[in-house]
């Protein structure tokens, strides 16, 4: 199992250095969208489509990410003061209560969600928009299943230390 957990947060940090660079994509885009906008009075819903759909991407992915480097959002001014074992009991509980059963959800709903926009061949409804909308709305599927593996690592390295196996 160990080896599968390397795996796997290696990964998901690999995915995050892909959002790196997307964020570098995104930036320059928005800035050239600005400038097309502003000083050439262009446009294009597609541009802005695309920015939207790499938002979604940088948000989805980082997801995992946020929860392996443990930057989520926590109550923090109680958490610090526990044991470390009391901090274990509280990540199991999170994680087997809160995280995975939302994960999973989120996983079954949006299954059928993303299949009938593939099926329906869906492109944008604005003139001029991006094709094949089933990919952006896949994301959600790649994003979560990340985070519910990232889920499952910290369960299984949580037990561990309870164990006293770590």
């Amino acid at each position: 199992m160990a080896g599968i957990a390397a795996w796997i947060e290696k990964l998901i940090r690999f995915f995050a250095k892909v959002s790196a660079v997307l964020v570098i994509v995104l930036s320059l885009l928005v800035v050239y969208d600005a400038l097309n906008r502003y000083l050439f009075h262009g446009g294009s819903v597609a541009l802005q489509e695309m920015e939207w759909h790499l938002f979604d991407i940088l948000f989805l992915l980082g997801l995992s990410y946020t929860l392996q480097q443990d930057k989520h959002v926590r109550v923090d001014i109680f958490y610090a003061s526990f044991s470390p074992r009391t901090k274990a009991v509280i990540e199991i509980i999170s994680q087997l209560l809160m995280i995975l059963p939302f994960t999973a959800l989120v996983l079954y709903v949006s299954w059928d969600f993303v299949m009938q926009s593939y099926l329906q061949h869906e492109i944008s409804s604005d003139p001029g928009g991006l094709t094949h909308r089933y990919l952006i709305k896949g994301m959600i599927l790649v994003g979560f299943a990340l985070l519910g593996l990232q889920s499952l690592v910290i369960l299984w390295k949580n037990i561990r230390f309870l164990r006293g196996e770590r």
